[in-house]
């Protein structure tokens, strides 16, 4: 059978997961190494386009064409596959059984121990593969289907593996459809410069004519292939790019809205504290009000003044209390009355005269027994003594 893109998506097809349909399918592309580019192109799109079983066993074709390849030293689909396996690898890890899981992490590491590829393009297999285990391992811890370290619009091609903000949705499904179409660019691409160069090598030897109509053929159809994964990518990223504007525009509408609230706020603040400093040096001044026409300030000192005198009269206005201390009793006097005599014969006319000296013996005794009926005989007593 001629190669073809139809004998080639025939052959792909046909495969089952039996040894002897992938080591047959394996020997036919490898027949046809020299057009290794289209081949792994084709083998992409079938693979995005198959089941998780039927990718599996397109990745052990991949996998058996490499190590062949490898083993005999032709480096053609070595060079075509390397741009692809980690994309296609992924694709096929994601949202497979554990068991088709388990089998694909074994490939790979043949991979790695075989040094079937380049250590860069084997690294960078292996991070997607886990980055895959980490997205699925963080949305089942937190229940939610959304790992924290999720990227835009879940994996690489997309799909409903993790939660997304509503408004970023569109953007994150436009972004998967992005990815997607960038895969088939490269491949397509680099098997028409290929086969471009090649038709217009002046080097290259003129085939007959039937041939060379049917190299210009192939070449047309490798051309109108990169175009349409080119044009794909285009569209895709131009979707992109009109959904991201809206997002920026929206985003751009509702920013000049916080920023004028957040610049009354400001106002606002400062208002308040003005306010507060001058209600702060009131209180200062003695005053708790700030001043008016209708509340005229008083001097403080004046207050303080009046404040006094009222004091002061209260003090004054204070009745007596009463004392808790009894009167001492009434005290007998010491000094004797004065004697109610004749005045001409005590002298008692003249203040400065005393008694008078020539008083006889009878009148004198006459005295101290009046006396003594008033009871004051001692007391003369002790005088005479």
């Amino acid at each position: 059978m001629s190669y073809s893109d139809e004998a080639v998506k025939a052959k792909l097809s046909s495969l089952s997961e039996t040894q002897d349909s992938i080591v047959t399918v394996a020997q036919w592309i490898m027949f046809h190494r020299r057009h290794a580019d289209r081949t792994a192109s084709l083998w992409l799109e079938r693979l995005q386009e198959s089941n998780t079983s039927k990718k599996l066993n397109l990745v052990y074709l991949a996998n058996e064409v490499v190590q062949q390849s490898r083993a005999r030293n032709k480096t053609d689909f070595l060079l075509a596959f390397e741009p692809l396996i980690g994309d296609a690898t992924s694709l096929a890890y994601k949202n497979a059984s554990q068991e088709v899981q388990g089998k694909l992490r074994r490939v790979v590491e043949v991979w790695r121990q075989r040094n079937i590829f380049d250590p860069r393009i084997q690294t960078q297999t292996e991070q997607m593969l886990d980055e895959i285990d980490k997205q699925r391992g963080g949305g089942q811890a937190n229940g939610t289907g959304s790992g924290s370290g999720r990227r835009l619009g879940g994996s690489l091609f997309g799909g409903s593996g993790g939660s997304v903000p509503s408004e970023l949705e569109a953007a994150a499904k436009l972004h998967a459809s992005l990815s997607k179409a960038e895969v088939n660019v490269k491949p397509s691409v680099d098997t028409a410069n290929k086969e471009y160069a090649k038709m217009t090598d002046p080097d290259t030897p003129v085939p007959t004519a039937p041939v060379h109509a049917a190299r210009l053929s192939q070449l047309m159809k490798s051309l109108a292939a990169a175009q349409g994964a080119v044009e794909a990518s285009v569209q895709a990223r131009r979707a992109l790019l009109a959904e991201l504007d809206r997002l920026v525009e929206s985003h751009k509408a509702k920013l000049a809205v916080d920023e004028t609230t957040a610049a009354d706020i400001v106002t606002r603040k400062d208002d308040i504290e003005n306010k507060k400093k001058e209600v702060e040096d009131n209180i200062m001044r003695g005053l708790s009000t700030p001043t008016s026409p209708t509340n005229p300030t008083t001097d403080p000192f004046d207050l303080l003044r009046a404040n006094g005198s009222r004091s002061a009269s209260k003090e004054i206005e204070r009745p007596e209390a009463e004392g808790f201390t009894p009167p001492p009793p009434d005290v007998e006097a010491f000094t004797p009355p004065a004697l109610e005599t004749d005045p001409e014969v005590t002298g008692a006319g003249d203040p400065a005269a005393g008694f008078d000296n020539n008083a006889t013996d009878a009148e004198l005794a006459e005295v101290e027994s009046q006396e003594r009926g008033h009871g004051r005989g001692d007391f003369w007593d002790g005088r005479g003594g």
